[in-house]
């Protein structure tokens, strides 16, 4: 990678862990495409490895609302249907993937749009955390179906219970990528040299999470669920 590129990649991921420590939600759908573009072999093991400290520092931050029952739900979906996103890798195209999950992903939001308020039960919790575990292992990319449970619910609630969630998926999916051969240590580095612009993007977030109310925080999350649908339909 040359320093333009590196360079141009460290601003995508600052921006990205602003967006996602304001938001909840946010960073793959900015940081895969560029990322993508400039060192495709990097994905998804630089993707999921740059979220870590990201989300780590959001669930810490936001631990006072976190959802400990929901997310218990979804993070034993997730990790149930992680060698299911494994799997993905080995059996099916990234075309029909990408073209598959971003249909699913439009659909719900436009769902969303018209359907009234509702509390997340069991069901919703379990099907997210199914969607995420094939989808992130896959690609990286697990936010939409996280950002549809909780899209009725408090800013602080979506921000704490996701990055809790995206953490513990995010080491699973890194440990079986690692063993079964889909992915080597080596490709954690570039994860490391880009942690200061990520430590620059969340700490900036620090200064604005607390102002977003409930209402543009449903909006942002059905936004960003139409956006990253369009994306990953597009870019197939």
């Amino acid at each position: 990678m040359s320093v333009q590129a590196a360079v141009l990649l460290a601003v995508v991921v600052a921006l990205a862990a602003f967006v996602q420590g304001t938001g909840g939600l946010g960073f793959a759908l900015i940081v895969a495409p560029v990322a993508g573009l400039l060192a495709p072999g990097l994905l998804p093991v630089f993707l999921l490895a740059a979220m870590i400290p990201l989300n780590l520092y959001v669930a810490w931050r936001e631990r006072a609302s976190l959802d400990l029952r929901g997310a218990g739900w979804i993070i034993a979906a997730r990790l149930a249907a992680t060698p299911a996103g494994l799997a993905l890798l080995w059996l099916v195209p990234g075309r029909r993937i990408g073209l598959l999950v971003g249909a699913a992903t439009v659909l719900a939001a436009v769902v969303s749009l018209v359907a009234p308020s509702f509390t997340p039960g069991r069901a919703a919790y379990l099907g997210a955390g199914l969607v995420t575990g094939l989808t992130e292992t896959a690609t990286g990319v697990g936010g939409p179906p996280l950002a549809l449970v909780y899209q009725h619910r408090p800013p602080q609630e979506l921000r704490s219970t996701v990055a809790a969630c995206f953490l513990v998926g995010e080491l699973a999916s890194l440990g079986l990528l690692f063993a079964t051969g889909r992915g080597h240590p080596g490709q954690l580095w570039p994860a490391l040299l880009f942690l200061p612009a990520l430590a620059a993007g969340a700490a900036l977030s620090r200064l604005v999470h607390r102002r977003v109310d409930a209402r543009r925080m449903r909006t942002f999350v059905l936004a960003f669920a139409l956006v990253s649908g369009l994306v990953l339909m597009v870019g197939t």
